[in-house]
């Protein structure tokens, strides 16, 4: 009974849909047929280590059982956690359950292109009506589309990768556009982006790292193509497993470097490489939400990098507010950008350390210019006062050296 009562809800079609035209109904009813047949799951993971109990606790805010209301729902997280990765996994599980779904990939890069934005309002309505001749002259003539076409559907609609406010809004600016029970899902690095104000019953949820166990599997498949790594580099796998510190992106490039050493000193010269370097592929990945910010936002991120990481923010709050910094505000940016968290308990700044050998990184490569904005480790600090003319400027346990 319950099946047949669900079946009764789904709307059909009648001849006056086609002026009384038989074949051109049967037509109508095949191309229905054919589009929810052919639909296809979208390719998720190689190896989806970590995934099942994300995919559980992102279901439980997705709440989609309930049918009362269209509800946004904000996946955020640094560069490289696998926000993409989970996002398609829920699409592929809970797609069947609506009218319409909509995967948009890629929306900063796409954005950013001549005309980007409506190119995406029109992949927004092919997806969901399949309608390959819809003209849209301008955004707002594009957003005037959806909202009138889109309220007769409960669809699914996940917005990969946004990054300004402004995306949003062209895509899904408010959850009156919407028909009871949709879903709109949205992977973003920057958390302000999922706290507009109109944005009513929205939920947001935090990817975090991988704990050490799933970080020793995923290294492992990356790097010997199954579950467990050979027991001649147990050890140093787990090694690597560390320094990668739970972050997806960082283990399946780990593993892929150490896949055809076979020899100990092979792999402890990785291994120091990777802690001496940052790889080039995940700096550039993690160093998208740095080039973002403003100038300021971006010394105050590269002072925590260098020097104020497990200290507390009293000392360095009024040093840059002397620089004229604001450094409340800057703060609250950083964090929403998820590049600085502070420890609720301690009130010390604490970064992922990926991100921190990022910024360390930027600073390093200043040196190629002939400049070094900033010091930590006690041998180059001695190196510069010694052999190179510096004026330097002190406040508490800050430095801002100009190499002449």
């Amino acid at each position: 009974m319950g099946a047949l009562a669900e079946a009764g809800k789904i709307s059909g079609y009648t001849l006056a849909a086609t002026n009384g035209y038989e074949g051109k109904l049967i037509q109508v009813i095949v191309k229905r047929i054919l589009t929810e047949v052919n639909k296809t799951s979208l390719f998720v993971a190689k190896h989806p280590v970590g995934l099942d109990c994300r995919l559980a606790d992102l279901m439980e805010v997705l709440d989609v059982e309930s049918q009362d209301l269209a509800r946004i729902v904000g996946i955020h997280s640094m560069g490289g956690m696998g926000k993409t990765t989970l996002a398609k996994a829920v699409y592929n599980q809970i797609s069947s359950r609506f009218d319409a779904c909509s995967f948009i990939s890629n929306i900063r890069e796409v954005a950013n292109q001549a005309l980007g934005l409506i190119s995406l309002q029109k992949q927004l309505l092919y997806d969901v009506f399949k309608d390959e001749n819809v003209k849209i002259s301008s955004i707002s003539d594009g957003i005037g589309k959806i909202i009138e076409r889109i309220r007769g559907k409960k669809v699914l609609l996940v917005l990969d990768d946004i990054d300004n406010k402004s995306q949003l809004d062209a895509l899904a600016g408010d959850l009156d556009w919407f028909c009871s029970g949709s879903r709109i899902i949205i992977t973003t690095r920057y958390k302000h982006v999922l706290k507009a104000p109109r944005l009513k019953h929205n939920e947001d949820y935090e990817l975090k790292q991988l704990d050490s166990t799933q970080s020793l599997q995923l290294f492992s498949w990356h790097a010997f193509g199954k579950e467990v790594p050979d027991a001649k580099f147990a050890k140093l796998s787990k090694e690597v497993a560390s320094a990668a510190a739970g972050l997806p992106l960082a283990l399946e490039i780990f593993g892929s470097h150490f896949f055809n050493l076979k020899t100990d000193k092979e792999w402890q010269s990785m291994l120091q490489k990777l802690k001496d370097a940052q790889d080039k592929g995940l700096h550039e990945t993690l160093k998208i939400s740095y080039d973002a910010l403003d100038t300021d936002e971006k010394k105050v991120f590269l002072d925590i990098a260098c020097f104020f990481v497990g200290q507390q923010r009293e000392l360095p709050t009024l040093m840059w507010e002397g620089c004229g910094f604001f450094p409340d505000i800057t703060i609250k940016v950083l964090m929403h950008e998820s590049l600085v968290s502070i420890n609720d308990d301690t009130g010390e700044f604490e970064m992922h350390d990926h991100i921190r050998d990022m910024g360390r990184n930027i600073v390093q490569a200043e040196r190629k210019v002939g400049k070094c904005s900033r010091l930590w480790k006690d041998d180059e600090t001695l190196d510069v006062l010694q052999n190179k003319g510096v004026r330097v400027y002190l406040f508490n346990y800050y430095y801002q050296l100009n190499l002449i």
